[in-house]
């Protein structure tokens, strides 16, 4: 079944179009609210966000939606995704909600839910409260003595950030690492900086100004290049690029190369396992992550389990079959020892931790396998539904053939923007570029 709302994240799109708008977000928080209210107790939901202008906006007509539905909302302002799974357990609240669109630019938003285990809902329950969005939910609203009051909270990131910091053995201290840590002018901008500082770190903090609209905007997870410049420019031994939200990770090493979620999820793999700490026999990751990641964890005597792409569908398979360790090549990495999503600023604590463990350089540490050639091709389109054309189909069956046992061919639609995603990977790097754009030049006509 498809679905009108929500995506592989939550619901996302641009400010102030359907569906980001204020009415869908209060229907959202009435459908929502409705779908939680389990017993007699007073329920509740905690609410965060990331820096960008809408908000604001979105935040309200939420707040306007949950307390018509009867639950007391906190607020907890601007706070990385991670903060508000781990508060949600927390404070015991009923759902969880984080106002943000990731990585995305400032005009797009979206809203991402968690259940009161602080894990993000199963399609069934997003099904459910369509149903109730498009439907009579009006009906279900809570009496005028029940409607629910809203709630500012403070202490919100001093919380979290002494959470964090416990993800590390007690004794261990980054004093004498300098670190670069770029916040994307999101949600971290200030817990990020603290964390670091208060571990003992030298922190030079970067995209840490947000004014609504710059997030994500030449800096975090999607844009290294000014980080990457400081960590040369400086001396730094590490440099660390959060995304919008914070829940994901790309790390630069001391000559200013990047190192992805496939390499972060081989280091804390490889040496959880050496200290007995690793779970399921291996690590969970999507349809994207590198071969080279995959061949280097059997060579370990460890598996990488693949899963479609969605850190929801990383989680799901962990906790399915015991692993501890899983994410996305793109910077996710979900460590289910400490979080139940995706955590960018714990993940790069982890490798700080194996750094300063081994006494040795980050690009010595944090390179553990050699990547296959890979390549990825977005192709737009307006509408209709490209992949199920004939021709583009026999394209894909003809670019599997031609890359055979060597190779990878993965296209999907995206899940979050309307564009095919067009991903081919092997040894022979010419070979894939070629797959690659003859898939995409087909995809290109029937899109146009």
């Amino acid at each position: 079944m498809s679905r009108k709302y929500f995506g592989t994240d939550g619901i996302r799109g641009k400010a102030n179009s359907s569906p980001m708008t204020a009415e869908i977000a209060m229907k959202v928080g009435m459908a929502a609210g409705t779908v939680f209210k389990r017993g007699n107790h007073r329920h509740r939901v905690v609410i965060g966000k990331d820096t960008r202008l809408s908000g604001y906006m979105i935040e309200n007509a939420l707040v306007a939606g949950f307390t018509a539905a009867g639950m007391d909302v906190f607020q907890l302002g601007p706070v990385p995704t991670p903060a508000v799974a781990m508060l949600t357990r927390s404070m015991r609240a009923d759902i969880g909600v984080m106002i943000s669109a990731s990585h995305n630019a400032f005009q797009d938003n979206g809203i991402k839910l968690f259940g009161p285990d602080g894990y993000k809902l199963s399609d069934d329950i997003e099904t459910r409260i369509e149903r109730l969005v498009d439907g009579e939910v009006k009906s279900e609203l809570a009496e005028p003595r029940n409607i629910g009051r809203a709630t500012r909270v403070d202490g919100v990131r001093d919380r979290y950030v002494e959470f964090a910091k416990r993800t590390l053995p007690r004794e261990l201290s980054l004093d004498g690492i300098r670190v670069v840590a770029d916040c994307a002018n999101g949600a971290a901008y200030k817990v990020a900086p603290e964390a670091l500082w208060e571990l003992g770190a030298e922190v030079i903090a970067i995209g840490n100004k947000p004014d609504g609209l710059n997030i994500n905007r030449d800096c975090g997870s999607t844009d290294t290049a000014e980080l990457k410049r400081l960590v040369h420019e400086r001396r730094a031994d590490i440099g660390i690029a959060l995304d919008g939200d914070a829940d994901r990770v790309i790390i630069v090493d001391e000559h200013a190369q990047i190192i992805d979620g496939d390499q972060i999820m081989a280091v804390i793999s490889d040496y959880w396992k050496s200290t007995s700490r690793l779970t399921g026999g291996g690590i969970v990751a999507t349809v994207m992550s590198n071969l080279g990641l995959e061949r280097y964890l059997s060579d370990q005597g460890l598996n990488l389990a693949r899963t479609q792409v969605g850190d929801r569908y990383v989680v799901e398979h962990m906790r399915a079959h015991g692993f501890n360790v899983g994410g996305e090549q793109s910077g996710h990495v979900v460590l289910s020892d400490f979080t139940t999503t995706g955590d960018g600023l714990v993940a790069a604590l982890q490798v700080m931790a194996v750094v300063c463990a081994s006494g040795k350089p980050v690009s010595e540490i944090c390179r553990k396998f050699e990547p296959v050639p890979q390549i990825l091709k977005n192709v737009r389109f307006s509408s209709g539904q490209p992949l199920e054309d004939k021709v583009v189909k026999e394209a894909i069956e003809d670019g599997k053939a031609r890359l055979g046992d060597t190779g990878r061919l993965v296209i999907r639609k995206s899940g979050t923007e309307p564009l095919i995603r067009i991903m081919a990977e092997g040894d022979d790097e010419g070979l894939v570029k070629l797959v690659v754009n003859d898939i995409a030049g087909v995809v290109s006509d029937i899109a146009a």
